[in-house]
């Protein structure tokens, strides 16, 4: 049995124990519908080759044309070289980002965050390229949620190997995570001392990473379907979080980072250098 036809039978299996259930990403993509405008300029984070799931390709294309401006940066050329649908793209790192201050209405990071080896100093400097009133949204794992913690312990090599075999994902699309702002607390803390607004911290369920293993899957569901009880809101998988600079910033309440990297390439629909 291929893996769509596993997928078939989870999705006739997650409509019967879970049927309110959604995948975290449509609540990403209905964020981004909301905030994105014609005027807006919209800078993605960790872009990879794609903004949305794999199966959105269309949906993507039409959200990137909703905006004015979009660029999209990540450390990984390869992956820069295949985007689908951003031109306008960057080689670069989060903590010394090639623009100048004020330069985008809106920043994104799209399973990012958990990547972040210093978020504080990563967060000031997505904060310094905002606008005034601009929009940090991030869609990332909840430290406390069960799949994180299983995570946590496997090495890195073994979860290679997993997250391909469970999401189909390659070994080269697969990064080191450090989990340093994926709780409330933490992204509270982390962007007090950014300078960044906490607007929404949304805790949301979304479908059994063991889809493909139908047994494990239906056990997986049970848990999710508990998960969506408000009392065990605080263990659902992801986090979805929207952050704001202030209008006004009090220089002494977050540390400025004017640092460049002399590294940084400039990619533009070929990536050349």
């Amino acid at each position: 049995m291929n893996r769509y036809q596993l997928y078939r039978i989870y999705e006739k299996m997650e409509r019967r124990t879970a049927p309110t259930l959604r995948y975290s990403e449509y609540f990403y993509e209905d964020v981004l519908q909301q905030v994105l405008r014609e005027s807006t300029s919209w800078l993605d984070l960790g872009c990879g080759h794609h903004v949305l799931a794999l199966w959105r390709g269309e949906e993507e294309k039409k959200l990137v044309q909703t905006a004015g401006v979009v660029v999209g940066l990540d450390g990984d050329e390869p992956s820069l070289r295949k985007h689908r649908s951003i031109t306008n793209r960057v080689r670069g790192q989060i903590s010394t980002l090639p623009f100048k201050e004020e330069s985008f209405d809106v920043v994104t990071a799209n399973m990012v965050v958990e990547h972040l080896e210093r978020p504080k100093e990563e967060f000031c400097e997505i904060r310094r390229v905002l606008k005034p009133s601009g929009l940090f949204l991030f869609h990332t794992p909840n430290l406390y949620a069960y799949s994180t913690m299983c995570a946590r312990m496997i090495p890195q090599r073994l979860k290679v190997a997993l997250t391909e075999v469970l999401e189909g994902r390659p070994q080269e699309d697969v990064f080191e995570t450090h989990y340093h702002a994926n709780t409330e607390s933490q992204i509270r803390q982390v962007s007090q001392e950014a300078g960044l607004e906490v607007v929404d911290v949304l805790y949301i369920a979304s479908c059994a990473k063991l889809a493909v293993i139908l047994p494990l899957a239906f056990l997986e569901l049970l848990w999710i379907r508990l998960l969506l009880t408000r009392p065990l809101r605080s263990l659902r998988p992801i986090l979805l979080v929207t952050l704001r600079k202030p209008s006004t910033l009090d220089p002494r309440s977050a540390v400025f980072s004017d640092k460049r990297s002399s590294q940084t390439k400039y990619c533009g629909a070929s990536c050349s250098p």
